[in-house]
């Protein structure tokens, strides 16, 4: 009976040393879901591939159902590595209290949104006084945040300013939104409106810009703090070693709509931080 006990012991204490080598094993990845999950995906996969290579471990990609659900997953070592906007990062940031920000965009350092409309007689943000607007997700920075504080600072408060205000989820959403006609203008990033235009995905004879906001920090790519070192710095390395020369670096570096990566660090946040506690959107 006794050497039975021991024989199950063992074999436990074996199985959980199995489950805990494969989870070490895997580099568990996660994004906003600023764009649709199958477009999420095949943006991915070559980076996924790539990050494979160079780190050695199985890369999974764990989708989310919205962006609260990022910042929990990396608050609770659920995921090791996820694509952020300026405003989860922060968010993320201070949660955790050590979440790292490890590579930017090159255009993440001076990024925009777009304000967008299918009305003709549109033409700046005076002329859309009591129509309906719709922004992204809540969470997101460029396709909310960063618009709304920017409209704030010229007097302009949104629900009281427009009629009604929606939020679509996504950035593809809200110009799918505008050019279905479920609203009279909306706001996205910069770079999934050049994407949408260059795919043929909006009807630029309807939808068209009628505005810029100025520019901001934006997404990064973050792991979470309880990361092992060496681990975040081969993913750094990884990340400023995509080379836009090199035609498979470049496939992937297209898919990611960046000419290249850069290093950023938590301070350059700090102005999309004190942008979200001026909305009111971090107690």
């Amino acid at each position: 009976m006794l050497k039975r006990t021991l024989a199950l012991a063992v074999g436990f204490t074996l199985s959980c040393c199995a489950v805990l080598a494969q989870a070490a094993d895997t580099l568990k990845v996660s994004a906003i879901p600023d764009e649709a999950p199958t477009e999420l995906l095949r943006k991915f996969k070559p980076l996924g591939a790539y990050l494979e290579r160079q780190t050695g471990m199985k890369v999974e990609f764990v989708p989310v159902s919205d962006y609260p659900a990022v910042v929990e997953a990396l608050a609770t070592d659920r995921i090791d590595l996820a694509w952020l906007g300026g405003f989860t990062f922060v968010q993320a940031r201070l949660k955790t209290g050590n979440a790292i920000p490890l590579v930017q965009r090159e255009q993440d350092a001076q990024f925009t949104s777009k304000f967008i409309t299918a009305d003709p007689a549109v033409k700046s943000l005076a002329d859309l006084k009591g129509k309906s607007f719709a922004f992204g997700s809540i969470s997101s920075t460029s396709g909310s945040l960063m618009p709304r504080y920017f409209m704030l600072q010229d007097g302009i408060k949104p629900e009281t300013y427009f009629s009604r205000v929606g939020y679509s989820g996504a950035h593809d959403a809200t110009a799918a939104w505008v050019q279905a006609g479920k609203v009279d203008a909306g706001v996205l990033n910069a770079s999934v409106w050049e994407k949408l235009v260059a795919a043929g995905k909006v009807d630029t004879s309807k939808v068209k810009v009628f505005a810029t906001t100025p520019a901001y920090f934006d997404y990064n790519w973050t792991v979470r703090g309880t990361l092992d070192p060496a681990l975040a710095a081969k993913l750094k390395a990884a990340f400023l070693a995509l080379d836009p020369a090199n035609p498979e670096d470049k496939e992937i570096l297209d898919l990611q709509a960046a000419s290249r990566f850069i290093e950023t660090k938590p301070e350059n946040y700090k102005g999309i931080e004190e942008a979200a506690r001026a909305a009111d959107l971090l107690k």
